[in-house]
């Protein structure tokens, strides 16, 4: 990382404080979550890139060893048993740097947060529809 100073707006701008490895591994998981999220807005949120699809649907952020990945508890739940190979907890996961980064793991989640926040928002939909 170039700079410890959150001095960015946008998800290129904090991408731009990283080289190598870090840096294209970001630019990929950038551009896989705008191809299985392609109406997700892009932001800064946390001081991480942030992407909100009718609510926040993932987050991601570049560490010294590894690529910190949010996807909310929903998403670390729902694939556990894939999960067992990398560390992670109620909401987040961890990818080294040293090892290759699962992305069809990666796109399955995605997929599965822009589905569940699409039924969050139906759901509300109805129910205030039915009042």
């Amino acid at each position: 990382m170039k700079t410890t100073s959150p001095g960015f707006q946008t998800i290129e701008e904090y991408i731009e404080l990283f080289d190598g490895l870090t840096k294209e591994r970001l630019l990929l998981l950038q551009s896989l979550i705008k191809l299985h999220a392609p109406l997700a807005k892009e932001m800064i949120n946390y001081q991480i890139p942030t992407f909100e699809y009718y609510g926040n649907l993932v987050h991601f952020a570049a560490f010294s060893k590894h690529i910190g990945f949010y996807p909310g508890s929903s998403g670390v739940e729902a694939f556990e048993a894939s999960l067992q190979p990398y560390k992670h907890a109620k909401g987040s996961i961890q990818f080294l740097l040293s090892q290759e980064m699962p992305w069809d793991l990666i796109a399955r989640i995605v997929l599965f947060r822009v589905q569940e926040n699409e039924q969050r928002m139906e759901m509300k939909r109805d129910h205030s529809t039915t009042k």
